[in-house]
Formats: structure tokens, C-alpha cells, sequence
């Protein structure tokens, strides 16, 4: 009876299986944000939602456009961002992620308000930083070839990850789904983005005076940094020829790779991290922003297979 009764205990000290975790079996798109302006954005449109709570994170399922969602926000940062994107692939029966957010522009051909689809993400702040010597930079290990150049002490070392398909080895950057990317750029030439937004209790009205467009393709690069430098902006599209900035896709790229779930990000511009002429304008221009990146993601989910 001794024994029968450990072995019983044993097996309730187990971990829960992945499949006892589901919340429910219903196949779902993730369609993730990262803080409340994206978040309201797109929470009106959610039908028939249902809400759920773990680890602080409130996770909405319900549908999008028709088809089976479950909106959520990573929060703010990459380690952030890491967490709660595994924590939705722990708990719910996930098809794809499609994340919907801001960002700071890095391309100088874009302007507040485009809405930016890159094909692969970076983390820019995966360095080694280098001793300086009387000869130079000394770098405390090799520095491959097909490595990003320097910013100073900074040399890009990349982050090494695998999965079950493929071993662990070194990724400059990681690439998003091209079937998605493909259908972003389809879904693209019907959408129609916004010039100006109406005052809520949150931020106040803001109108572009240009017309924002689309664009499909590029590198997307994410820290955890609210980056607002032009020489370190002129940088990153030298060295990682990269076109938008942002704190949380990369991370989201990573963790969906290591879990083999197609991902693809869109993002809006609501600042030039550090290329305005004035002061960097986020606060004025995330509400309109959220909406464009929304507005693209919303038509993006209503053309998906359920």
C-alpha cells in the first residue's frame, strides 16, 4: 500500500501535458500586440470574445473577420515578448501568429504611418562588446564573416537557436512565413490606410499630410531599446539593411521558429527613432499607427484558410 500510494504521488507531481493545457481544441491564429494602443485597435472587432487570464496576460479568444482568433499583448520588450508568445503556444491549439504593432522607421524612403511587412527580423543588440587595445577592437570570439560590421564596441554575434527539424546553429536573422508574406503582399493592394484619427480618452486627434502606402519585404530589427539616435538609426540601415525598428518581433520570430509556427509581422510607423526633424513623435502618432497596422491585419486575417 506504501508503495502504491508514492507512485501515486509521483505521477500527480508530473507536469500537466501540453494537451491537457489547451484551453481549447479550436484551432486559432494568434494575432498578437504588444500594449493597449495596438491592443484597442483591434479588440472592438472581436466577436463573440471570451476571456481568459494566465500570468497576468488576458488572452481574447473569439473571431476576427470570421475566422477563429486569439488577441492578445506580448507587452513591451523582448524578454516580455519571448515569455507570452510561449506561454499562447502552451495554452491554446495555434496555427499561425500574426503580430499587429508600431514601430520607429529606419528606411529614410518611409514615413509615419506606412505599414511595414518584413520577410526576416534581427536582433541588433546580440553582440559581443570588444576590449580596445593600441591595435584596435580585440573581440572576445571569432567574428564570422557574414556578420553584420560594428557599431563601435558592438560586433553582431547573432543568436543560436534550432528546432526539431533543424540542429542549433548561429542566426543573423530569422525569417518569417513566405506563404504569409506572400498574402500580406495580395491582401496589400486592397487596403486603403489612414491620413488622421479622431481624439479617444487615451491620445489626442493627429492627421499625416501625406498619403501612408504598404510595403512588403525587408528586415525588421528588435531590442530592447526605445531607440531615438540618428547616427545609431543611420547604422542600422547600413549595417542590417534594415527598415523598421521595434522591441518585441525578433523575439516572437525566435520563439515561433523554435516551435516550427509560421509567423509574420506587420508593423506601423508612428516615429523615425531619432530621424525627425523635431522631437520623436510616438505619442502623437501611435493611435493612428495601431489603427493602420490593424486595419492591414484585419483584412490579412479575413483572407486566411480558418
Amino acid at each position: 500500500m506504501k508503495h502504491l500510494l508514492l507512485a501515486v504521488l509521483a505521477l500527480l507531481a508530473l507536469p500537466a501535458t501540453a494537451s491537457a493545457q489547451v484551453r481549447d481544441e479550436t484551432p486559432r491564429t494568434v494575432v498578437m500586440t504588444a500594449f493597449e494602443p495596438e491592443w484597442d485597435a483591434l479588440v472592438p472587432h472581436i466577436e463573440q470574445p471570451k476571456s481568459y487570464s494566465k500570468n497576468g496576460v488576458t488572452f481574447l479568444t473569439g473571431t476576427l473577420e470570421g475566422k477563429p482568433v486569439v488577441l492578445m499583448q506580448s507587452n513591451v520588450s523582448m524578454v516580455n515578448a519571448a515569455m507570452n508568445t510561449q506561454l499562447v503556444l502552451d495554452h491554446f491549439n495555434v496555427s499561425r501568429i500574426v503580430f499587429s504593432g508600431i514601430a520607429g522607421g529606419i528606411d529614410p524612403a518611409l514615413s509615419i504611418g506606412d505599414v511595414v511587412v518584413p520577410t526576416d527580423w534581427a536582433q541588433y543588440l546580440e553582440v559581443s562588446f570588444a576590449r580596445e587595445t593600441d591595435k584596435g577592437w580585440v573581440v572576445p570570439e571569432p567574428v564570422d564573416e557574414i556578420a553584420p560590421p560594428n557599431y563601435g564596441m558592438m560586433f553582431p554575434r547573432g543568436v543560436r537557436v534550432g528546432n526539431a527539424a533543424e540542429p542549433v546553429q548561429r542566426h543573423y536573422t530569422l525569417k518569417v512565413d513566405p506563404d504569409l508574406v506572400k498574402l500580406a503582399g495580395e491582401v496589400a493592394r486592397k487596403v486603403t490606410l489612414k491620413r488622421c484619427v479622431e481624439a479617444t480618452p487615451r491620445v489626442p486627434a493627429a492627421c499625416l499630410e501625406h498619403e501612408p502606402k504598404i510595403v512588403i519585404g525587408g528586415t525588421g530589427v528588435s531590442a530592447g531599446v526605445f531607440a531615438d539616435n540618428a547616427e545609431f538609426r543611420d547604422y542600422l540601415q547600413r549595417a542590417w539593411k534594415a527598415n523598421v525598428l521595434d522591441m518585441e518581433s525578433a523575439a516572437v520570430a525566435q520563439v515561433a521558429y523554435a516551435n516550427q509556427v509560421p509567423v509574420i509581422v506587420f508593423r506601423s510607423l508612428s516615429d523615425l527613432a531619432g530621424g525627425d526633424a523635431g522631437k520623436n513623435q510616438m505619442y502623437t502618432f501611435m493611435a493612428l499607427a495601431s489603427i493602420n497596422s490593424a486595419d492591414v491585419v484585419r483584412a490579412f486575417v479575413a483572407a486566411l484558410p480558418n
